[in-house]
């Protein structure tokens, strides 16, 4: 499948609210297993009552921000109870989605997406040039880094002997000598 071509969406079928209970399901794990324990068990309950074929829980989509949402407080403390939005779709697969989405995640999701439409506006923007041009433009760039090249080698050899003039300089003048200070607790 190329880059261009879309998948068509599937149709909506059916569209629900549940409050899912997890503590049920969480508690029954090691702490450190209590999140991924929780994401597991809203599979299991939306399969159930979405009435998914064989449940199959592959077929169960959750959103980014709800995933989020479970882990906020860190593996070991996940929400006893969760309130979304889950929708079915023609294919059989469930998209699961948070219901009250908080105010800064709903703005990070804007964010987001406004990104994602302006790297995709960037690349369907990108002008197309021809073999011809592009090779002009390579042979400019070549005659320029030659260029480039030269005016830096010439000013690498002028500051070579600039400093080999002072460094004469400095030998023919008289340097008092100064004797290093010792310490009178390495003298004894």
């Amino acid at each position: 499948m190329a880059k261009d071509d879309k998948k068509p969406e599937n149709k909506i079928v059916l569209t629900r609210e549940y409050i899912v209970p997890l503590r049920r399901e969480w508690l029954k794990v090691p702490e450190y297993k209590r999140a991924t324990k929780a994401v597991k068990a809203l599979k299991q309950f939306i399969a159930k009552h979405m009435k998914i074929y064989d449940r199959d829980t592959r077929k169960i989509k959750i959103d980014i921000d709800l995933n989020n949402e479970i882990r906020f407080r860190g593996m070991k403390k996940p929400p006893a109870r969760i309130k979304v939005k889950a929708t079915k779709f023609e294919n059989n697969t469930v998209r699961v989605e948070l219901v009250n989405v908080p105010a800064n995640i709903r703005f990070e999701r804007l964010r987001r997406e406004k990104k994602k439409a302006k790297l995709t506006t960037k690349v369907k923007e990108k002008p197309k040039v021809k073999k011809e041009e592009e090779k002009k433009t390579e042979e400019e760039k070549k005659k320029e880094s030659k260029e480039d090249k030269e005016k830096k080698e010439a000013s690498r050899e002028e500051g070579l002997e600039i400093s080999k003039q002072e460094a004469k300089e400095q030998k023919h003048v008289s340097v008092e000598k100064k004797v290093p200070m010792q310490r009178k607790a390495l003298s004894r």
